[in-house]
């Protein structure tokens, strides 16, 4: 599973850190809201994703899309495979979801992430041990 393209597309949005929870999901987040989660380990799905109540339906309507478990109720989709989406579309889908929780977070939040820099807080990777 190649999720380092993921990783970079989401970072690339502005003020989205990362952070695994849950032991085997990396969360992307902005104003300490997430946006979309990613499977670490092989499961019943592979990215997980907000989306606008109008899409949701027409989403999961699409072969390897679920209304993802836990989360369909406030409109997430999950993608069974890496294959669901094309990469492309699905890049515009992530900037959407990073979108649509950016403009929902508190007027406080917003104001206080316009006055930052755009910037993405990344993991640190371990390093390897001899």
């Amino acid at each position: 599973m190649d999720i380092d393209w993921l990783r970079e597309h989401c970072l690339s949005l502005a003020h989205t850190t990362e952070r695994i929870q849950w032991e085997d999901a990396l969360v992307f987040k902005v104003g300490g809201k997430m946006y979309a989660v990613v499977s670490l380990e092989p499961g019943g799905h592979w990215l997980s994703f907000k989306c606008a109540h109008e899409q949701f339906a027409e989403l999961v309507e699409r072969p390897g899309i679920i209304p993802a478990p836990y989360l369909a109720r406030a409109h997430w989709v999950a993608l069974e495979t890496e294959n669901a989406l094309p990469r492309a579309e699905l890049k515009d889908w992530l900037r959407q979801a990073h979108s649509l929780i950016l403009k929902n977070l508190p007027k406080k939040t917003q104001s206080e992430l316009s006055r930052r820099k755009p910037s993405t807080k990344r993991l640190r990777r371990p390093k390897p041990t001899k």
